[in-house]
C-alpha cells in the first residue's frame, strides 16, 4: 500500500512539474501578445535617450505641436522619411511617414499608465491611447508633407 501511495505521489509530483514548465514556456513563447505592446516596452531612460540622440532636433519643423497642457510635443529628423517623436503626460511615441501613410513605429506608456489602444497603421491616421488614474492621454497622428504630425482628435 505504501509503494502505491509514492507511485501515485511521484506521479502527481511529475505532472505538476511538467505542467508548470509548460505553462511558463506558453508564456515565454506568447511573450510580446501578452503585453499587448507590439515593439516591445521601452523604459523611460530608453526613451529619453533616444528623443535626445543628435538626430533629433528640439523643435519641429513649423513649431512643436501641443494640444494644451500635458498635450504632444514632437521633435523630428531632418530628411525624407524622418521618424518623429511624440509624448504626452500619458507616454510616448515615434512614428514615421511611409508610402502607405503614417505609421507607429514605437509606443511606450509613462511609469502609472498602461496603453488602452494602439492602431499601428500604416493608414491615413493612426493613434495610441495612454490610460492612467488621471485618465486618458491620446496621441493622433497623420502625415503632412511627408512628415508625422500630431492632429486634434475628431
Amino acid at each position: 500500500m505504501r509503494r502505491r501511495r509514492a507511485l501515485a505521489f511521484a506521479g502527481w509530483l511529475a505532472t505538476a512539474v511538467l505542467a508548470t514548465l509548460v505553462g511558463v514556456a506558453a508564456i515565454r513563447l506568447v511573450g510580446e501578445s501578452i503585453t499587448g505592446t507590439p515593439g516591445g516596452v521601452h523604459s523611460q531612460r530608453d526613451v529619453e535617450r533616444a528623443l535626445a540622440s543628435p538626430h533629433a532636433s528640439t523643435a519641429a519643423p513649423g513649431g512643436s505641436p501641443s494640444t494644451g497642457p500635458g498635450g504632444p510635443s514632437a521633435t523630428a529628423s531632418p530628411g525624407a522619411g524622418a521618424r518623429r517623436a511624440f509624448a504626452t503626460a500619458g507616454g510616448s511615441a515615434v512614428a514615421e511617414c511611409a508610402p502607405g501613410g503614417v505609421r507607429l513605429v514605437s509606443w511606450a506608456p509613462a511609469q502609472g499608465y498602461r496603453v488602452g489602444d494602439a492602431d499601428q497603421g500604416p493608414d491615413d491616421d493612426v493613434e495610441v491611447t495612454f490610460v492612467g488614474s488621471d485618465g486618458e492621454h491620446e496621441l493622433k497622428l497623420r502625415c503632412v508633407a511627408g512628415e508625422p504630425v500630431a492632429v486634434a482628435d475628431d
